[in-house]
């Protein structure tokens, strides 16, 4: 019987000189060197010098109620549009808004805004339940909307604006900031297409978030109104999933939900996790309440993307321990180990909008696409086993 060499030494060695003595030798003489590390190529990429927005619309703002407004309004103004008029039913986060958009025109109703024919797009962060409804109204008036996920909060309503949209032919877009507005997430898809990984058979989206229940209102503990984590931060992942993975149909293979730490608000869920399958690609997706305020920022978001000859992994926001600031993304495959920084890569969703109302295509985001992942998200919460903490 033949004997293998390492097996050989390393017996030989613990006889004759004690286990202590085999410390005494490099590791690859056990290993093959299978353990071994070595420091990524680093690419810092630098700011794209880019023409004007070709395109130009007029867009108005009803519902402030969540901080996302500022980046949607940020993209819609970076990509071309002018902020015309703004609505908002409570005046302190009305002077808030007027002190980042002083140019804004202050409207003395909705009806104002849907009424007024320059306007080609409302965007709207209003609180959860109003959402849907709302870019119905805009939608029969003529005019594109643009919403803060979960830009719908139950199947009911997902059926509504469906039907309208399909009758006015008007743009219901829904900005999952997790792609739409991270640079790194911009750099991954052009890594993905450029063929760098392979094909895509897998995402694990974990989105944990700090909650400081003083900052927040009421309505948010409120599931009937703010629809649930699945629906709500869910969203951002089910569209990551059928982004990265190419997928037009998809379906929940289970999901769940629970309240661990939030006692004060028994109908709340603080996590929730899901397993999302299309016909060539699966998903997991994890997230909760639970940020610690220790770390540095409000979530520690990580998204992993597996190919079948590399992989890409996310560090959106923050690299614990590690590198500095935000918008890290590692890749690996059959060739090289790489870090990119991708700080100043250029996010293009609020140009492609913009493009997409004047030209009446679907640049930004298809329609589909759009529904689907909030089909995703409000089927898992729907169908959620609830886990009793």
């Amino acid at each position: 019987m033949k004997t293998n060499r390492r097996s050989f030494i390393r017996n030989s060695l613990a006889s004759a000189t004690g286990l202590t003595a085999i410390s005494m030798f490099p590791p690859e003489i056990f290993a093959g060197g299978l353990n071994r590390s070595s420091n990524p190529v680093e690419v810092i990429l630098k700011p794209e010098k880019r023409p004007a927005p070709s395109n130009s619309i007029n867009f108005s703002v009803i519902g402030l109620n969540h901080g996302h407004i500022y980046g949607m309004t940020d993209a819609l103004i970076g990509g071309g549009g002018k902020l015309i008029s703004v609505y908002a039913p409570e005046p302190d986060l009305l002077a808030e808004f007027k002190k980042r958009y002083p140019d804004a025109k202050v409207a003395g109703s909705e009806k104002e805004i849907l009424e007024d024919e320059s306007i080609q797009l409302v965007a709207s962060a209003s609180i959860p339940i109003d959402r849907a409804p709302l870019g119905i109204r805009v939608m029969k008036a003529g005019k594109d909307f643009m919403a803060d996920k979960p830009g719908i909060v139950t199947l009911g309503q997902l059926k509504d604006v469906r039907k309208v949209q399909e009758q006015t032919k008007r743009i219901y877009s829904i900005m999952y900031s997790e792609r739409l507005g991270n640079p790194a997430s911009v750099k991954a898809d052009e890594l993905i297409k450029a063929g760098a990984i392979g094909k895509v058979v897998q995402t694990v989206g974990l989105g944990p978030h700090r909650m400081t229940p003083a900052t927040r209102p009421p309505w948010f503990f409120d599931p009937g109104k703010a629809g649930g984590i699945l629906c709500d931060i869910g969203s951002h992942q089910c569209d990551q999933f059928l982004f990265y993975t190419n997928s037009s149909k998809a379906n929940v293979v289970v999901s769940q939900i629970g309240n661990f730490n939030t006692t004060k608000y028994p109908a709340y869920q603080d996590f929730g996790d899901m397993l999302v399958r299309s016909p060539h690609a699966t998903g997991y997706i994890r997230i909760d309440w639970f940020t610690p305020d220790g770390l540095a920022t409000w979530g520690d978001g990580r998204t992993f993307i597996l190919g079948t000859d590399g992989y890409i992994e996310m560090r959106k926001y923050i690299d614990i321990a590690g590198k500095k600031g935000g918008n890290h993304l590692f890749l690996v495959n059959k060739k090289e180990t790489i870090y990119y920084d991708c700080s100043n890569v250029y996010m293009p969703y609020g140009e492609q909008l913009v493009n997409d109302v004047v030209n009446r295509t679907e640049t930004a985001m298809s329609q589909e696409h759009c529904f689907l992942a909030t089909w995703l998200a409000l089927t898992a919460q729907k169908k959620a086993v609830r886990i009793t903490g």
